[in-house]
């Protein structure tokens, strides 16, 4: 099924969350410790991350440092299949333009059709930390856009040379990424929602935001999105703070303002678990206002947030 199919059949605001896969060396074991935290919940479907290599230096025997490109958080598809395999939940591996030549993509892809992973989430991925030459790299694609029509050719059966194969009996279906405060690079809000309608007339189905802290940012958004005709679902992407730091390095990192509210409450704690617990309230004073307008699923980022969002769950589900 895919995710539209599981909105439309399904009566109540789901729950679903995204997870990091281990770093390079660990084990599935810590993809599953947050999965069975979580799935007393019964998520609908759980989003993994993509991670493309990050340029390092190391010394060498002669003192030296070499250059090296480094993949820390490898894994995706066969997480994705582990998961759909261990748990009977949809996987949706992000699949990103960045970092990864369309050949790759495609290998990709066909590994996905072979293990029954049907969903995607189309990204273009973060560039920050990697070199100019690997970001522009022709071999790569450039824009969510190059990357849609990439997959619906896979869709059609034809592949990146142009060539014609057995069409999957299910095809891919996927959702693109969306940004209630505007996407960093976009110039205005009106550009940045030009840039979705873009990718829902190449067939995205739905689309996940960024994280916010501030509901009205969503609702605005969402109905400025209406106005424009955008009809597809708009998940909102909800992480709670869990470190006191991070009502600064969310606001750089993500772009998403702190209301004044909980920056309030934020700057009164003492360390850490005091901010944890501002995070935990405020998050689900959040999830509530959003399930009582009818939102088709919370979607929650887990990162060092696993606790907080289990406290979270328990109260509004």
């Amino acid at each position: 099924m895919n995710l539209v199919d599981f909105f439309n059949s399904n009566k109540k605001t789901a729950f679903s969350f995204e997870i990091l896969p281990p770093l390079k060396g660990n084990s599935f074991t810590k993809v599953c410790n947050i999965i069975d935290k979580l799935r007393e919940f019964n998520p609908g479907y759980i989003n993994i991350t993509t991670h493309h290599s990050e340029t390092v230096y190391r010394e060498i025997e002669n003192g030296l440092m070499k250059k090296i490109n480094v993949r820390k958080r490898p894994g995706t598809v066969a997480i994705a299949a582990a998961i759909q395999n261990k748990y009977a939940i949809t996987a949706i591996p992000h699949i990103i333009c960045k970092g990864f030549t369309k050949e790759e993509t495609e290998y990709a892809l066909i590994d996905l059709q072979f293990l029954g992973v049907n969903n995607l989430l189309l990204l273009r991925g973060d560039v920050k930390n990697m070199e100019k030459e690997r970001a522009d790299s022709n071999q790569s694609h450039e824009h969510t856009t190059d990357l849609i029509k990439q997959v619906n050719n896979y869709n059609s059966g034809i592949d990146l040379e142009g060539n014609s194969f057995e069409k999957p009996a299910t095809p891919f279906s996927y959702g693109v990424a969306c940004y209630p405060e505007k996407h960093e690079e976009a110039p205005n809000m009106d550009s940045d929602i030009t840039f979705l309608k873009e990718k829902i007339a190449l067939g995205a189905e739905y689309a996940v935001t960024q994280m916010f802290f501030d509901n009205k940012k969503y609702f605005d958004f969402v109905e400025r999105c209406r106005r424009e005709g955008v009809a597809i679902p708009i998940i909102p992407g909800i992480k709670p703070v869990v470190l006191l730091d991070q009502l600064t390095v969310l606001p750089k990192i993500f772009r998403a303002d702190i209301p004044e509210e909980l920056e309030s409450e934020l700057r009164k704690c003492r360390n850490d678990d005091d901010a944890k617990q501002v995070g935990i309230e405020w998050c689900i004073m959040q999830c509530k206002e959003l399930i009582d307008r009818g939102v088709p699923s919370l979607h929650f980022y887990t990162l060092m947030a696993t606790d907080s969002i289990h406290k979270i769950a328990k109260a509004i589900y």
